[in-house]
């Protein structure tokens, strides 16, 4: 768990890094495009061709596709229609998914995974709810296309990475999860893209570099390679845990307003998440 837990830090920062440095003031596209990009040269060069099962690598690629391309298209579609509140609250829901698809694939029902995200999800909702306004739903329905592809890209690269045994390392071929990411967001790019909102000062190009090397290439390498060594329960914690950090970050750096009583409230709510998925799993006995 602890790739997950490095992970939660960096882009519980990250989070912080774009709605400072780049949130509207860089086109979102051109920003995920280049994300995409840098994490691509930093792992295709890595990337065997011999080695890797033509089956696997389109699987790895198909995760790339969902968890970051569609994703990352509906996250920013989303902001269209529905307030920053909205779209917080709305992402919150990604436990569930992680959940519902991991029991669907092992054909099975676990109910206390599934009450350990629904607590992870109240956790985050207790900290991020704010009101909602009237017209929503196009958002909402976004979002949880965006929360399910999420979700999706995770469970299948755990379950295809779990059930096959690679004589590689994982790195050798993660860059078949960056080429997938591309067949979706370059055409997003080229499509919805604004090339009149492109980077001009040293801060957004620093941070976009952070985000491409650091947040996507490592974060997402880490991320799924910790999804590999967890059961499906505390991966849909996880996915919650950036909540409370996240808000912490931007306090303690930004010295932005936050309610702590909430954040300490709703943090709690996804730390016994955690317990209550590492309860179910114990046997009873």
């Amino acid at each position: 768990m602890g790739h997950l837990l490095l992970v939660t830090l960096i882009w519980a920062f990250s989070f912080n890094l774009i709605g400072v440095v780049l949130a509207g003031q860089v086109d979102s596209y051109f920003a995920v495009l280049t994300r995409v990009l840098l994490a691509g040269a930093v792992f295709l060069p890595l990337t065997r061709i011999r080695g890797v099962p033509p089956r696997l690598a389109l699987w790895i690629a198909l995760a790339g596709a969902l968890q970051f391309g569609i994703t990352y298209v509906c996250l920013y579609l989303s902001f269209r229609v529905l307030t920053v509140a909205e779209v917080l609250l709305f992402t919150v829901l990604t436990p569930l998914h992680v959940t519902l698809i991991d029991d669907a694939l092992q054909r099975r029902f676990r109910p206390w995974a599934l009450l350990a995200a629904a607590v992870a999800v109240l956790g985050a909702v207790v900290i991020r709810y704010d009101g909602l306004s009237g017209d929503y739903l196009r958002g909402f329905l976004l979002l949880q296309l965006a929360n399910g592809t999420f979700a999706a890209g995770q469970v299948l690269y755990r379950h295809q990475m779990r059930k096959t045994k690679l004589e590689l390392p994982l790195s050798r071929s993660f860059g078949y999860f960056f080429l997938g990411a591309l067949v979706v967001v370059l055409p997003a790019w080229l499509l919805l893209g604004n090339s009149e909102q492109l980077p001009h000062t040293a801060a957004q190009w620093w941070t976009l570099l952070w985000m491409g090397l650091v947040a996507t290439a490592l974060g997402q390498f880490w991320w799924n390679k910790g999804a590999t060594r967890v059961d499906a329960g505390t991966l849909a914690v996880m996915n919650n845990l950036t909540v409370p950090v996240g808000l912490a970050l931007n306090a303690l750096i930004w010295q932005l307003d936050a309610d702590l009583g909430r954040l300490l409230f709703g943090g709690g709510l996804i730390v016994a998440s955690l317990w209550i998925n590492r309860r179910g799993a114990v046997p009873a006995r």
